[in-house]
């Protein structure tokens, strides 16, 4: 099955989200409307299949420990004749036809890896889910930067798959902590992370084209509206360091009016035994 619509233009934009004035000619190598779903599907369902481990395994019953052993004698207590506990009937004996380890490899031939791979970027294209980027050029890893240029182009909310022209370890670094993004190179993408992705970012070095530099400044993000329960728990927070502080503060006064009532209650036994000396020889 396959459908010729070619889309041959992606919007444009710079690494801090602004658009360009320009759009950009996608190849016509690779962007020439041809969408195979029977492909795809061949494609995807490989994927995910050789991510499987085959780990899950089952013990029959040679496997089992124990039961070397007849439980009861052959004949003459009129149950049913046994050789072995260990027998799949019985509470913790072996498993019948159980899983065991074995791969779950699928092998794709490469000329049809090639193809789900053109016919998932022209289904994209199509969508007008393709956006260019003139290029990633971080001097230092930060996911700030990438967050920014995900809410610029409105797509914060959306599965992102960031396509980079080569290697580049500090845009990876920058959109590792995010969970809807991913970045990897044009070159090791499949079809399973294209078709998985709602937007994808392409760098323009990547498709063969160059766009030069825009002289720009980062325009501060919107602030975001924080919700009412996140409002009123740092509201209750706040309350409860104050209280603790005032506690901590009233703390000293309390001491010091224990100290100078211990100290009076010391004194008074010293002052009632010189007065009653006092009275003592004052009768004498």
């Amino acid at each position: 099955m396959a459908d010729t619509n070619n889309t041959q233009q992606a919007p444009a934009y710079t690494a801090l989200g602004t658009a360009r004035t320009e759009k950009v000619a996608l190849p016509e190598s690779t962007f020439d409307g041809v969408i195979n779903m029977p492909v795809m599907h061949q494609a995807v369902k490989a994927f995910m299949a050789n991510q499987r481990q085959g780990n899950a395994a089952t013990k029959i019953r040679k496997y089992v420990v124990g039961g070397n052993q007849k439980p009861w004698k052959q004949k003459g207590t009129g149950r049913a004749r046994q050789g072995s506990t260990r027998a799949p009937h019985f509470v913790g004996g072996g498993t019948v036809f159980g899983p065991s380890p074995r791969p779950y490899d699928e092998y794709v031939p490469r000329q049809v890896r090639a193809l789900a791979k053109k016919s998932a970027l022209n289904a994209r294209a199509r969508e007008g889910a393709i956006v260019v980027i003139d290029g990633f050029n971080y001097d230092a890893p930060r996911t700030a930067s990438l967050i920014a240029l995900t809410t610029r182009l409105g797509v914060s909310d959306k599965k992102v798959l960031v396509l980079t022209d080569g290697v580049k370890p500090n845009v990876f670094l920058s959109g590792r902590n995010i969970p809807n993004v991913h970045v990897m190179p044009y070159s090791d993408s499949s079809t399973y992370h294209i078709l998985w992705s709602d937007v994808v970012l392409v760098e323009a070095g990547a498709i063969g084209q160059t766009l030069e530099p825009v002289k720009e400044t980062a325009a501060p993000l919107p602030k975001r509206e924080r919700p009412a329960a996140d409002v009123a728990r740092a509201e209750r927070k706040v309350a409860k360091r104050a209280a603790k502080a005032e506690v901590k503060k009233a703390a000293p006064k309390k001491a010091a009016k224990a100290a100078a009532k211990k100290t009076t209650a010391k004194k008074s036994p010293a002052k009632k035994s010189a007065a009653k000396k006092s009275t003592k020889k004052k009768e004498k």
